[in-house]
């Protein structure tokens, strides 16, 4: 090959490998207003897929939805492209939080918490509303979707303000732990259900694992009008050490302060009884984490920082040591 075909050949390289982010945007993680975010790394395509919660007008009614961002490096986010938008006869169809997608049995599963302006209790003066609330599980062939539904209804009872639901399996079946809205229950609680083998729908009663109170770090909140403190719980995510412990990770707050701790089982199962670590993981005004390896082996856990005001949460990515005993914080990645 001479010289100019060896330059055209060059050439023509360098605009394939380009093609992918042409005709759409490429942004930095600080340039993504997000919560709750969840990464997820595809081996199949060689992207992480980070997921979002994003409504979208539907002939002038607005849906629910999730849209996905892609990047090969954690650096350079393509999208987003939209993966899922709530059926329009689905049991609700309100703004979506904290979507989770999981890859189990070959294909890909999309937990999550749907949200709805329907009141099924009267309120309390000075306290939230009771809502319609709860996470339902979708399935794909695809991480880029779409994802669709089982059902019409919710994978936790109709009757608790459930949220944040995520998967675990151990021993070959499924479990989905999920918190229990503190404005229902006052003092929050994580709950565990089995799942049918396909995810489709629980399998069993819901078990509560523990309250948010049962962490010394997690110090409520006060209310005006309400003689009592109320205890938050959120994003729970299941980690299993390099010598077997399992743990969860979870939000709450510390002194008025969005913060992260750890929650350990005595047995190392999924039942528990489970106990906390004394010293939270992060207490400085982020939350709702999540725990991946990248590509090439490195712990990671992702969350969204600040967690006020509204509009200025960003993903932030930090890399993880596991001790065997606890997890513990090493330095944020610089992307």
């Amino acid at each position: 090959m001479d010289l100019k075909n060896q330059s055209l050949t060059l050439f023509f390289i360098i605009v394939i490998n380009a093609l992918p982010l042409c005709g759409q945007t490429v942004k930095k993680l600080s340039e993504i207003p997000i919560r709750d975010p969840y990464i997820m790394p595809d081996k199949k395509s060689g992207y992480y897929y980070m997921y979002k919660s994003a409504s979208v007008n539907t002939s002038g009614k607005v849906m629910g939805g999730v849209e996905a961002y892609k990047s090969r490096d954690l650096k350079n986010w393509e999208g987003p492209v939209q993966v899922f938008t709530v059926p329009d006869d689905n049991w609700i169809t309100g703004a979506v939080w904290a979507p989770e997608v999981h890859t189990y049995n070959g294909k890909y599963y999309l937990f999550a918490t749907l949200n709805s302006n329907i009141q099924w209790k009267k309120e309390q003066q000075g306290w939230p509303k009771y809502l319609f609330r709860g996470t339902q599980i979708f399935v794909s062939d695809h991480p880029d979707g779409p994802f669709l539904p089982y059902a019409k209804v919710p994978h936790t009872p109709m009757d608790q303000m459930a949220l944040d639901g995520t998967l675990w399996v151990e021993e070959g079946r499924p479990y989905m732990i999920y918190c229990h809205e503190w404005v229902q229950v006052i003092d929050g609680t994580m709950v565990l259900v089995e799942l049918s083998a396909d995810l489709s729908a629980p399998a069993g009663d819901p078990l509560t694992l523990f309250h948010a109170s049962a962490a010394g770090w997690s110090t409520g909140s006060s209310h005006d009008n309400i003689p009592v403190k109320s205890y938050v719980t959120d994003g729970c995510f299941l980690y299993r050490t390099k010598t077997g412990k399992l743990l969860m990770i979870w939000s709450s707050f510390m002194n008025g302060e969005y913060a992260i701790g750890i929650a350990e089982s005595v047995t190392g199962k999924i039942h528990g009884p489970w106990v906390q670590q004394e010293k939270p993981l992060f207490t400085q005004n982020g939350g709702h984490g999540m725990i991946f390896r990248t590509f090439e082996g490195r712990l990671c856990m992702t969350f969204h920082r600040p967690n006020s005001p509204r509009g200025q949460e960003r993903a932030r990515i930090f890399e993880l040591q596991d001790t065997g005993d606890t997890l513990q914080l090493l330095q944020e990645l610089t992307l």
